[in-house]
């Protein structure tokens, strides 16, 4: 079993892999910048004003008395989320149909 793993690890694919998900973790952090950082305000600017992030429905208030938090759904934060996943998406395709078109991988998209 150990010769097997000596041998599973020194391929290339999981190194391949292991510095894809390195940079795949940078880069949901640049993503996630960008749209906290720079398009949410821009976008909540056309909206008049409106701070995503703070969206909220209260299900339970705090209470300071029984050092008891405030129970919330933070639904201005699934929608940050969510525009982020759709930005990484997207530069993913983007990304992939150039690497197609230059010829760089084996399946192509339609």
């Amino acid at each position: 079993m150990l010769k097997e793993f000596k041998s599973f690890i020194s391929q290339g694919n999981v190194l391949d892999l292991a510095v894809g998900v390195v940079i795949g973790g940078a880069f949901g952090k640049i993503t996630t910048s960008l749209v906290e950082d720079i398009l949410m305000p821009v976008i909540g600017l056309f909206l008049g004003g409106i701070d995503f992030s703070t969206w909220k429905i209260v299900l339970k208030a705090a209470n300071e008395a029984e050092k008891q938090a405030e129970v919330a759904m933070k639904f201005g934060n699934f929608i940050q989320i969510t525009v982020n996943f759709v930005i990484i998406a997207w530069v993913i395709f983007i990304v992939i149909k150039a690497a197609n078109k230059a010829g760089l991988t084996e399946k192509k998209f339609e």
